[in-house]
């Protein structure tokens, strides 16, 4: 029995229903703004459905996936950056930040040979590495951010006492910075008895067996966690070093400086 989502006017239905429920919620729920959420739900369709028409293409070349993987952690450090609010200049720190934690982890899974050198396994672990990174990169900082904004006072009196610039900073931001991984521990630690993630339901659906789709999860989650953990640090460390900021003008003078 086939077990796969079927494409049809019930689920675009759903997807419908889905969406604009979402919007309706933030919108008189005053949590933000309703369009966001419309606009998030038309992107993802749009993202989709491209992909799924070109990864047929892009699975059946080494260079090509390559290339595809780059193309993520490229939309990632720019999401990233544009969550977090930083100036042009401290892009290239961000996409540091991201790197310390995808490039050792996915070194380790391929070079070892735990994941399969084979791009229909590569792709799915690399995205799912890379969102999960950019994701914590952006709350840390945020939270790192906001943190020294609001107490910026307890900042200048660690200097007072003789703390260094970075030091004082780390003393403020490091606690809160460190939640953005309050995520990946709940994901980690209620897997099979909350959650049944991705890529086990992937794994299953694909044929694979229960024991070899419960493999697959934990690497991928521990793989995660590990590489969140890293990107948080980088991040807190950039953040207190004043390389990660954020760009303070108003965003209409930021529009014109990118034009």
């Amino acid at each position: 029995m086939n077990a796969a989502i079927g494409f049809g006017p019930a689920l675009l239905v759903v997807l419908a229903v889905l969406a604009l429920a979402g919007a309706a919620v933030v919108r008189f729920g005053e949590l933000g703004q309703g369009r966001a959420v419309l606009i998030a739900a038309v992107r993802a369709v749009a993202q989709l459905a491209l992909v799924s028409l070109v990864i047929t293409v892009i699975l059946r070349s080494g260079w090509l996936t390559g290339l595809f993987i780059l193309l993520m952690y490229s939309i990632a450090v720019y999401t990233s950056a544009s969550r977090i609010g930083v100036p042009r200049k401290a892009l290239p720190w961000v996409a540091a930040a991201i790197a310390s934690g995808v490039a050792p982890v996915l070194a380790l899974v391929l070079g070892s040979g735990v994941v399969p050198p084979q791009p229909i396994a590569v792709v799915p672990v690399a995205g799912i590495v890379i969102g999960g990174t950019m994701t914590a990169t952006s709350q840390a900082a945020r939270r790192a951010l906001d943190e020294l904004k609001q107490r910026h006072g307890e900042y200048e009196a660690a200097l007072a006492l003789g703390f260094l610039p970075r030091a004082a900073a780390l003393e403020i931001c490091r606690p809160s910075a460190g939640q953005a991984l309050i995520p990946a521990l709940d994901q980690t630690r209620t897997v099979g008895l909350v959650t049944l993630p991705g890529a086990y339901v992937g794994v299953l659906l694909g044929g694979a067996s229960p024991l070899q789709a419960g493999t697959t999860q934990v690497l991928v989650l521990l793989g995660l966690l590990a590489a969140e953990a890293v990107a948080v640090l980088a991040t807190v460390q950039l953040v207190a070093a004043g390389w990660i900021l954020r760009d303070e003008r108003p965003a209409r003078a930021r529009w014109f400086s990118r034009r």
